[in-house]
């Protein structure tokens, strides 16, 4: 059991038979009344946030998170597959659980999925990715003014704000959560 007092950001606990993450929290002391915590919460099976004041006294069960290593195989159009690297078994998930990571993830790269009772809520990309640019505009001669940028499209779909320099064929790394360009590779 964990105590509301004891909330930190990112910790994940059971509430309302629901699985919630702490995304921020504020502990209150009024000059006048008991104290409280006040935080923002997501549910990690379904993506929702709210806002919910506590007392610190307050008890909760804390909930096991389980994180493992994959490897993105294809999608057949409805469904994405992942192999366990120490078992080989394949995970097929839908659209909704993968959908923010795939715009960094190709087949054969690896990724975290997280899993609470053995269902898998979360599909993680690595922190930084290297990929090909598919397209882009060239950059105009001259037009060098500071931090300058354009967009450009890589081999998984999503498009990057990237410099001016960049053009169709080079490789870049990108902060997957941040979305950045980080450098040409």
């Amino acid at each position: 059991m964990i105590s509301a007092s004891d909330f930190r950001k990112g910790l994940t606990f059971e509430m309302d038979g629901d699985v919630y993450q702490i995304i921020d929290f504020q502990h209150v002391k009024p000059g006048k009344g008991a104290a409280f915590v006040r935080t923002k919460i997501k549910s990690v099976m379904t993506g929702g946030t709210k806002e919910v004041t506590f007392n610190p006294s307050e008890k909760f069960e804390k909930a096991l998170i389980e994180t493992k290593e994959m490897q993105y195989l294809y999608n057949d159009g409805e469904l994405y597959y992942f192999m366990d690297l120490e078992t080989y078994e394949q995970l097929p998930l839908n659209k909704e659980a993968v959908e923010e990571a795939m715009v960094y993830i190709k087949e054969n790269d690896n990724a975290t999925i997280r899993f609470y009772k053995g269902k898998a809520f979360e599909v993680l990309p690595p922190n930084f990715v290297e990929l090909l640019i598919t397209s882009t505009e060239p950059g105009v001669k001259g037009d060098t003014a500071s931090g300058a940028t354009k967009p450009a499209t890589v081999e998984t779909g999503a498009t990057i704000n990237v410099p001016l320099f960049i053009n169709i064929g080079d490789r870049i790394k990108i902060d997957t959560r941040t979305g950045d360009y980080l450098s040409r590779v």
